[in-house]
């Protein structure tokens, strides 16, 4: 079982992830506040988008990080390769 993120071990790719999720959650922010206003819907389904953008491409640096951590490891396990790809597929 895939153990590590490999985000630790890459500060750069941790970096990304965290300053993506920090703009996914003002996005969100702007979303709640766009529906509390009763703005109007192309607003709010804009925020969602960006939201959803952000959220996916954290998404993908994490799975990114954790396949290059087994490559660099050189010991992949095919049960490790089976949950990366589960993950990877659950994004598509």
């Amino acid at each position: 079982m895939v153990q590590s993120t490999g985000l630790e071990n890459d500060p750069q790719a941790k970096k990304k992830v965290v300053n993506r999720l920090r703009r996914a959650h003002g996005q969100l922010a702007a979303v709640i506040s766009a529906v509390e206003d009763d703005a109007h819907c192309t607003e709010i389904i804009q925020q969602l988008s960006a939201v959803s953008k952000a959220l996916d491409r954290a998404g993908f640096l994490v799975i990114s990080s954790a396949l290059q951590e087994c490559l660099t490891v050189g010991k992949v396990q095919e049960e490790d390769v089976a949950q990366l790809e589960k993950l990877f597929l659950s994004f598509a």
